[in-house]
């Protein structure tokens, strides 16, 4: 089974309202766990932040929309709660150490660390001393970057994942970096997903194929909603269909066919392959040539068609009328 996370990020608009009924519609889609991000503004955020300019019609930087997409403590247990009831994996993207106290206190079952905190080993060593999974990001990350944090992972025996992700929203069809899943496998022996940003479920059910264990995707419910990371997500609708497909191509993938065996389709066969005939009246001791023959269903009243080469040339030992079938027993030896 693909363990698929309904990435919510932003997309409840600072309503504590309209990330509760994101639960329940994410709840129906059969995926499995549900990620929010837990910002602390303060904590994360400086007055040197370049993002710190005005970003919306309601917001006047960046600053006072981190600040508008807080909850409580309080209501981080209450949606941690709300998630359990739900039946779904509670996950979320801190982006401080206070963040970290704050979830922890909500029973948050797993931890995603974004793309711009996979550096952050001060960060990293608070989530790991939770004892918790990790999903990790490569967004931003070259190779040496990651070989750093993996090492700092291992060497603290944390229990985490690698997701294959590129930092663009919407992520085009050239940046999807599908090729990254085999490789991150290879060169780290964890497993290893995709963190979808494209905004389709293409891209997810592909990355599948290749053979990610993990599938993260941004959801919203309408695309025409504000936020950073509208754009880049599919609706709940769509949600159904990339669990449904990431699901059968899953399944597919754990039943290989073996093309040697095909005794299955032995009834089949003799319904559906074809014996030789001729297509037209022929006479005793006509000689056979191309154009006289015609296969036709079903398998095993006259020659085998796929032998058709064997009687060009052969004479008729008897009359043959339009659409008979042609049997050994009709050609001189």
């Amino acid at each position: 089974m693909i363990f698929t996370i309904a990435e919510i990020g932003q997309a409840h608009e600072g309503s504590l309202g309209m990330l509760h009924a994101y639960i329940d519609a994410v709840a129906k889609t059969g995926v499995r766990a549900i990620k929010f991000q837990t910002h602390i503004a303060h904590a994360e955020s400086s007055i040197h932040e370049p993002f710190r300019v005005r970003f919306s019609t309601q917001d006047a930087t960046r600053y006072d929309y981190w600040k508008r997409m807080e909850f409580t403590p309080q209501e981080w247990v209450a949606i941690g709660a709300h998630c359990k009831k739900a039946g779904l994996t509670f996950i979320s993207s801190p982006f401080s150490n206070a963040a970290v106290d704050v979830l922890e206190q909500a029973g948050v079952e797993q931890y995603k660390v974004g793309s711009g905190e996979v550096s952050n080993l001060l960060l990293l060593k608070k989530i790991i001393a939770t004892g918790k999974p990790i999903l990790v990001s490569s967004g931003m990350s070259s190779l040496d970057e990651l070989d750093t944090t993996v090492a700092f992972l291992k060497q603290h025996k944390a229990n985490f994942s690698l997701l294959q992700c590129t930092t663009s929203y919407p992520t085009q069809p050239k940046q999807y970096g599908l090729n990254m899943i085999k490789e991150l496998k290879t060169r780290y022996e964890v497993p290893v997903g995709f963190s979808d940003h494209s905004g389709t479920i293409a891209a997810g059910i592909a990355a599948v194929a290749l053979g990610a264990s993990l599938l993260e995707f941004h959801v919203v419910f309408h695309k025409e909603q504000f936020g950073p990371d509208v754009a880049a997500s599919i609706t709940i609708e769509e949600a159904k269909q990339l669990v449904q497909g990431a699901e059968a191509v899953a399944t597919a993938l754990a039943h290989p066919i073996d093309k040697t065996k095909v005794d299955a389709f032995r009834d089949l066969k003799t319904i559906f392959e074809k014996s030789l005939a001729v297509n037209k009246p022929l006479s005793k001791g006509h000689r056979l040539t191309f154009d006289d023959l015609e296969a036709k269903k079903p398998k095993g009243y006259g020659l085998e068609a796929s032998g058709f080469e064997a009687v060009l040339g052969r004479s008729l030992s008897r009359d043959l009328a339009a659409w008979d079938f042609l049997t050994e027993e009709d050609l001189d030896s």
